[in-house]
């Protein structure tokens, strides 16, 4: 992943084949890689089988586990991936999208700035945390302004790399939203730059996705001045 740096305009096909390991941020799909028998157990036994198996992680680390401070941890922890921090991996929990018609006749851009933002780093599963930033242009419908917050929150409750959940947020505006015209800038901190590795806490990374009438310079400059970028 680039370190303040922007992807412009992404489509799905550019990253498929791409297979890099260790620290580099890569993605091979826009699609999130997942089993096919994902969701074949229910979230009970998951939470039931990450507790165990967490346990265990626990005490290869050496720690007492009878201590009172450490005992629940790993219960807790199970709960939190399955109905928190990973919920978005889960279908269900796809945010329902209702259109309204544009009555208005509001034909310019709409920006939602500054969504918070967090997720998990998919290759050592520590905090990314920022703003989204979207924007689109009605082809005839509007949506709901909180539905905007939920999806970037759907796709980032998911272990993720900026630049698949960029890619996303920006598919599932266009399907939402049945436009092109749509907008996404994510400007994040990783904790997995921050706290290990070169440990550099002054940085953050930037990815941008630019479609329809956003791919013209005009429009692409009014949407970042919104931003101050």
């Amino acid at each position: 992943m680039k370190q303040n740096g922007t992807l412009s305009n992404i489509q799905p096909t550019d990253f498929l084949g791409i297979e890099e390991m260790g620290d580099d941020h890569a993605f091979s799909s826009i699609d999130t890689p997942l089993r096919k028998d994902a969701y074949a157990i229910e979230d009970e036994t998951k939470m039931e089988l990450i507790e165990k198996h967490f346990r265990h992680i626990m005490e290869i680390m050496g720690l007492d586990m009878t201590d009172d401070s450490l005992k629940g941890t790993p219960k807790r922890v199970a709960k939190m991936f399955i109905k928190e921090v990973f919920s978005g991996l889960d279908p269900k929990n796809k945010p329902s999208v209702t259109l309204f018609d544009n009555k208005y006749k509001y034909d310019q851009m709409l920006v939602e700035k500054d969504i918070a933002v967090f997720s998990n780093c998919e290759h050592h599963f520590v905090p990314i945390y920022g703003k989204a930033h979207v924007a689109y242009i009605s082809s005839g419908k509007v949506i709901g302004l909180s539905k905007l917050n939920r999806i970037v929150e759907y796709y980032s409750k998911r272990p993720q790399v900026q630049e698949r959940l960029t890619v996303q947020i920006a598919s599932e505006l266009k399907i939402a939203l049945k436009t092109e015209d749509v907008a996404v800038v994510i400007d994040a901190q990783h904790m997995c730059v921050q706290s290990r590795g070169i440990r550099d806490s002054g940085s953050s990374t930037v990815t941008a996705f630019y479609g329809g009438k956003f791919e013209e310079e005009a429009t692409r400059k009014e949407f970042l001045s919104y931003l101050g970028m």
